[in-house]
């Protein structure tokens, strides 16, 4: 019975990865998903520009 103690904790783990992956999936996309766009793009523009005139980028 040792080896179910073992093997318990890593099968609820991968369950719960598994899970967890495909939450992330479904949720990609929708109605927001431009905006998201829109929000990363500022954000790499910011960078971009900042490391261009020789400043670190600030979060």
């Amino acid at each position: 019975m040792d080896y179910v103690a073992a093997l318990v904790p890593p099968v609820v783990m991968a369950v719960a990865f598994t899970a967890l992956v495909m939450t992330i999936i479904k949720s990609q996309g929708g109605a927001n998903k431009g905006k998201e766009d829109a929000i990363v793009d500022a954000a790499f523009a910011r960078a971009e520009a900042a490391t261009a005139e020789g400043k670190t980028p600030t979060a």
